[in-house]
């Protein structure tokens, strides 16, 4: 049987396939595999000159149709679960559906298109002021039968509404501020507590203290002391504890020179 077509009618061997389906008028669940396999051999045996890859997929069909052929001569298989005969075209038929409404889709994507390439698209030449302009609002038309008792009690309803957004509680709180730590005040009061307790650490110290600044400010107060010469601090080794000893003697409580200091403030 001569072919007349040439391969490049067509995409793959599915397509090659369809085509003969088609041209032939045959129902695709239903294909006459042996003459549909002569056809495609047909065509197959006139492609000795083109390119190998394509060849290849032509030759893998080929070989595919020819198992078909050989199971359609051969007794039915059963399926052990639905106990219904096996149809060896199955499988090709499901891929040639397949490639069909791809095939398809593909076609309806391209017309699309084509048609999106024959429209023109002019750009706006309008002027800038005509474009900007917007026609005076008629007030008779946007108000309509309102009065002013309707005017009056939209107005109260907006009001109503913005007041509701109002959290009532949190609207209420002020802005907490932290007092100064006076530098001067802590010297005094660690003083005081030296020489209450004579010899301590500094961890016993700091255990007093409600926040960092204070703790901080105790820091300052302790070192400006041991400048002055009224405690002493020893530590046998890094990161232990330092130990504190006022110097002052017992009973004896004599003022601190504290000139030269300014409050350290949060």
């Amino acid at each position: 049987m001569e072919i007349s077509y040439k391969l490049e009618h067509f995409e793959g061997p599915l397509d090659l396939l369809l085509h003969l389906i088609e041209k032939n008028k045959i129902n695709i669940y239903d294909i006459p595999i042996a003459e549909i396999t002569d056809q495609y051999l047909d065509y197959v045996n006139q492609m000795e000159k083109e390119d190998l890859n394509v060849v290849s997929e032509f030759l893998v069909m080929a070989a595919t149709l020819l198992d078909i052929k050989s199971r359609m001569l051969l007794p039915a298989e059963v399926d052990e679960e639905t106990g219904e005969e096996q149809d060896p075209r199955a499988e090709l038929v499901a891929r040639l559906l397949e490639y069909k409404k791809y095939k398809y889709m593909a076609l309806v994507l391209q017309d699309l298109e084509e048609d999106a390439g024959q429209v023109f698209y002019k750009n706006p030449t309008v002027p800038r002021e005509v474009a900007r302009y917007e026609a005076p609002v008629d007030l008779d038309k946007l108000l309509g039968d309102l009065n002013l008792a309707q005017l009056q009690k939209i107005f109260q309803q907006v009001m109503r509404r913005s007041e509701d957004k109002i959290d009532r509680v949190r609207s209420n709180f002020g802005t907490i501020r932290k007092e100064p730590v006076s530098l001067e005040e802590k010297i005094g009061s660690v003083m005081s507590y030296a020489r209450k307790h004579r010899h301590f650490s500094f961890r016993q110290i700091l255990e007093n203290q409600k926040d960092r600044l204070e703790v901080v400010v105790t820091f300052l107060a302790i070192l400006e002391l041991m400048k002055i010469g009224k405690i002493y601090l020893t530590q046998e080794h890094t990161f232990d504890d330092m130990e504190i000893e006022t110097l002052e003697p017992e009973g004896e409580e004599s003022e601190l020179d504290l000139e030269g200091l300014d409050d350290f403030a949060s």
